[in-house]
C-alpha cells in the first residue's frame, strides 16, 4: 500500500462547480462533509483551499470543525487575487477573514494567488508576510505558479518555502525545466496540481465540447494507453505522479465521496512495465493550448 501522507486534498470543487469533466456541480454539506471526512479517515492531512475558490474557505472550516479536526489539519489557502498586496492592513484583514472562515488559529501555508506577485517580493511583500509568521498565523508561505521561469524564481526566493505548480501526465514543461531538481537543492517544498488536468484527461475523447475538438487526438493516446497497460486513466495519472515526483505533494480533488476513494485506491495500484517511458515520449512537448486551462475556449 502506497503511503497516502504525500495527498493532498483540493478542495476548490467543495467551494464552486469546478473542472471541465465535472457533471455533478458543487457538492452540498452532507457530501463536502463525508468527502473531507474519507481524506481523513485515510491519512490526508493536508488541505488546500483558497478565497477565490467561491465558498470553500467556509466550507472546509465548517467540515473540520464539524469532525473536531479544526487543531489538527494543515491547510493551505491563497489570499484574494484582487488586493492590494502592498498594504500591509489589507493583506492582514485577508487573512483574518479566511483564518475566520477555516474556524482555525493559523495556517500551515499561506500562497500567493498569481505568480507576477513576485515582482513585489523584495518591495515590502516580504516584510509584510514574514510578520505573520513571526507573530505565529503562518508556517510556511508560498506561491502557486504557472510558468517554469516564475517557478524558478519562486524557488530562489528567500521565505517562500512552498511552490504550487501544474504538472500531469501531459504537462513536463516544469520537468523538463529542471524545477523540480532546483527546489531539492534549495529544500523547497513543491506541491502539485492539476493532476487530471481540471478533468480534461479523464474525459472521453468523443465527449469534447466542440471547442476542445483539437485535443481529441491527445485524448485518443491517453484511452490508447490505458487499453495497453490495463490501467484506468485515473490510474495513469496517478501512478504517473507518483513514480516521477517522488519528493512532490500531489493535490487532489473530488466533488464525491466515491471520487476521494478511487483516488487512493489508484494512489496504491502497481506499476505496469515500461509506463513510464512509454508515457514521457508520448506526451513530450505539447501545446500549450492543451496544458494552460487559461487557454481554453470559454
Amino acid at each position: 500500500m502506497q503511503p497516502y501522507y504525500r495527498l493532498v486534498l483540493g478542495t476548490a470543487q467543495l467551494g464552486i462547480p469546478y473542472g471541465i469533466a465535472n457533471k455533478s456541480g458543487q457538492p452540498d454539506h452532507k457530501t463536502s462533509l463525508s468527502i473531507v471526512r474519507a481524506a481523513w479517515d485515510r491519512g490526508i492531512r493536508i488541505f488546500d483551499t483558497a478565497h477565490a475558490y467561491g465558498e470553500s474557505e467556509t466550507v472546509l472550516g465548517a467540515c473540520l470543525s464539524k469532525l473536531g479536526l479544526s487543531q489538527q489539519a494543515q491547510i493551505i489557502t491563497k489570499l484574494p487575487i484582487n488586493i492590494d498586496h502592498l498594504n500591509p492592513q489589507a493583506v492582514k484583514q485577508a487573512l483574518g477573514k479566511s483564518l475566520d472562515l477555516l474556524k482555525i488559529p493559523f495556517l500551515y501555508g499561506l500562497m500567493l494567488h498569481r505568480e507576477t506577485l513576485l515582482d513585489d517580493w523584495d518591495k515590502g511583500l516580504k516584510d509584510i508576510l514574514g510578520n505573520f509568521i513571526r507573530e505565529g498565523r503562518v508556517q510556511k508561505l508560498g506561491v502557486s505558479v504557472y510558468t517554469p521561469s516564475y517557478a524558478a524564481k519562486a524557488v530562489k526566493t528567500d521565505g517562500i518555502g512552498i511552490i504550487q505548480i501544474p504538472t500531469n501526465i501531459l504537462d513536463q514543461r516544469f520537468y523538463r525545466a529542471g524545477v523540480f531538481e532546483l527546489a531539492e537543492e534549495y529544500k523547497k517544498t513543491i506541491f502539485i496540481r492539476s493532476a487530471f488536468l481540471q478533468g480534461l484527461i479523464l474525459m472521453k475523447s468523443h465527449e469534447l465540447p466542440k471547442n476542445m475538438l483539437y485535443a481529441r487526438p491527445i485524448l485518443e493516446k491517453i484511452e490508447n494507453l490505458s487499453l495497453r497497460f490495463s490501467i484506468s486513466k485515473q490510474e495513469m495519472a496517478m501512478i504517473y505522479l507518483r513514480e516521477k515526483y517522488i519528493d512532490a505533494k500531489i493535490i487532489f480533488g473530488a466533488e464525491t465521496l466515491t471520487q476521494v476513494i478511487d483516488n487512493l485506491h489508484c494512489w496504491g495500484k502497481i506499476m505496469p512495465a515500461g509506463f513510464m517511458p512509454e508515457i514521457d515520449e508520448t506526451f513530450k512537448n505539447l501545446d500549450e493550448r492543451i496544458l494552460n486551462p487559461s487557454l481554453w475556449p470559454q
